[in-house]
């Protein structure tokens, strides 16, 4: 029984698709991309009215069951090859080609015709495509050394002739939208071939389901073909005589390979010429003999008990960087308001602790203006303004905008547990997961180099870190991934409790992790000093040769 289309482009009931289904002029309907076929759709389509396509007559039809073998004129493709591949086209009154005909078989025994309209590009199909190979399977036999697949029966002709009509092309059934299902189906054929070249239209669905079809393949089987510039798919260029070009393209197809691997082979030139990072020591010989300096692209982790002096460290290093390079620096101190963050470094500049009222007062304003420029003037310095926790997409943001929008080279963020305030979720494990991942993220994204300050976890016994118990990873307060994602952690040391005065104030750096150079262990050691609220280098043998609690400083 002829059937004939009034209604296109509905919506499937039974596979979810969105156009696939037409409804015959009898009441039933048929979806082309599952093959259900519904015997009474009539009284279900006044509501889908909306989705009818403007196409709702089928154009002027000639024999549209015949169909002869000739050239394909439009598409550029012999007559050779369509007989070939078994399709035949219909003329209308005017001798134009107004159909073609692409038949499908299920055990090489005909089981469809799919039909394209060549006017308004539409297609339908007669028969069932449910259970065929893919078009032109029933030409090529397994286990052939080459099988090209395209996404359009058009395009396996044409690659099938550019590539000079000797290697087997198929292409898929139901578009790049149905490509992985039409593969499956038909998977013990297609992997029956030494290599499988995937030649998908250039553009986003073909090349995402190229790359989706090589996946389901065994690794090493698939390779996709980059088609050159200026060329949708093998059809167009057929159209356009280039089958140099497209040989050239189809043998030059790269090896799939998941996103995230590379082949090593062919990333010799970016091992030889890679970028290099310049290193910028630290303030302190000690860091730099087991770090070899701090390097953009890094994420530093600064730890240590409450009270030991994290704060003087980074006001330390954010001077050291401002003062000792060009780059730009960005501050996100949490605790603090901006105010406290200036003073803090203008002191390391003045040698002086201009952050408590009677030393800054002693100070003529003019002195105060005079380092104030001298430090902060170049415009190379911001500071995060809002004292307290924020929303912490608030202070991501914040934090890519020091980054990109103010082109900052190093950030100081003090201190992550305030970020883990800034979440709502109760649980600081996951909490602690979730911004180390998104700060590794930064760092990898942007180049930017990022200190960070974490706390440290109070551990079982008698003594604390403020007794100066030597720190290891396992200290880190709330997850592993703080240590797992940091490229270095630097652990402070100091027993403050200590009878000794010069003791008391004397803190050990120990390098716990180094990504870099894999040197670990006792670094140096940084003596402060009341008058001007400076570190000083405390260089000694014995001392950074010690790793025993009682051992602190030798004195």
């Amino acid at each position: 029984m002829e059937t004939q289309f009034v209604k296109y482009h509905l919506p499937c009931p039974d596979c979810g698709s969105s156009d696939a289904l037409s409804v015959n002029k009898d009441g039933s309907a048929k979806c082309f991309s599952c093959d259900r076929f519904y015997p009474k759709f009539s009284n279900g389509v006044s509501s889908m009215e909306n989705y009818v396509s403007k196409n709702t007559q089928p154009p002027k039809q000639i024999n549209a069951h015949g169909g002869i073998f000739a050239k394909l004129t439009d598409r550029g493709i012999s007559k050779e090859t369509a007989e070939k591949f078994g399709v035949k086209v219909v003329f209308d009154a005017n001798g134009a080609i107004a159909q073609h005909h692409y038949p499908f078989y299920i055990n090489n025994e005909q089981s469809a015709n799919k039909i394209r309209y060549i006017n308004d590009k539409r297609f339908a199909f007669e028969g069932t495509i449910q259970g065929s190979g893919l078009f032109g399977q029933n030409l090529f036999k397994e286990g052939g050394k080459y099988l090209t697949i395209t996404e359009g029966e058009c395009d396996a002709m044409a690659a099938y002739e550019l590539l000079g009509s000797k290697w087997a092309v198929v292409s898929i059934k139901r578009g790049a939208q149905a490509a992985v299902k039409d593969i499956k189906e038909n998977i013990e054929y297609v992997e029956s071939f030494e290599n499988v070249v995937i030649c998908f239209d250039k553009d986003k669905q073909g090349i995402e389901s190229a790359k989706k079809v090589a996946s389901i393949l065994k690794p090493r089987k698939a390779k996709i073909v980059t088609l050159p510039n200026g060329y949708k798919d093998a059809n167009d260029m057929l159209k356009q005589g280039k089958h140099q070009d497209f040989t050239r393209a189809w043998w030059d197809a790269q090896m799939y390979t998941p996103s995230g691997i590379i082949r090593v082979s062919q990333k010799q030139k970016d091992f030889l010429n890679r970028e290099k990072k310049p290193s910028v020591p630290y303030p302190w010989n000690g860091l730099n003999k087991k770090l070899i300096g701090l390097r953009a692209g890094e994420l530093v982790t600064l730890t240590g008990g409450t009270g030991l002096g994290k704060s003087s460290i980074t006001r330390e290093i954010e001077h050291w960087l401002i003062n000792q390079t060009s780059d730009n620096v960005g501050i996100i101190a949490l605790e603090e308001d901006w105010r406290r963050t200036v003073d803090g470094i203008l002191s390391i500049e003045a040698n002086a602790r201009l952050y408590i009222d009677n030393v800054r007062e002693t100070y003529q304003e003019d002195a105060l203006i005079s380092m104030f420029d001298k430090v902060f003037a170049n415009d190379r310095v911001f500071v995060h303004a809002h004292f307290g926790t924020n929303d912490l997409d608030d202070i991501f943001s914040k934090l890519r905008y020091l980054i990109v929008g103010c082109d900052c080279k190093w950030v100081v963020v003090d201190h992550l547990h305030m970020l883990v305030s800034a979440m709502s979720e109760g649980d600081e494990r996951r909490a602690i997961d979730n911004i180390m991942t998104r700060l590794r993220s930064m760092v990898e994204e942007t180049g930017a180099g990022i200190i960070l300050v974490s706390h440290l976890r109070r551990i079982d016994g008698n003594k604390g870190h403020e007794n100066g118990v030597t720190v290891s990873l396992s200290h880190l307060r709330g997850s592993n991934s703080i240590a797992q994602l940091s490229d270095c952690v630097i652990a402070l040391e100091r027993n403050q409790q200590s009878e000794n005065e010069l003791e008391a104030r004397t803190t050990r750096l120990r390098v716990l992790k180094s990504r870099y150079t894999g040197d670990v262990g006792m670094a140096t050691a940084l003596v402060y000093d009341k008058d001007t609220g400076r570190l000083s280098e405390y260089e000694d043998d014995e001392l950074l040769h010690s790793d025993t609690e009682d051992s602190i400083i030798p004195f």
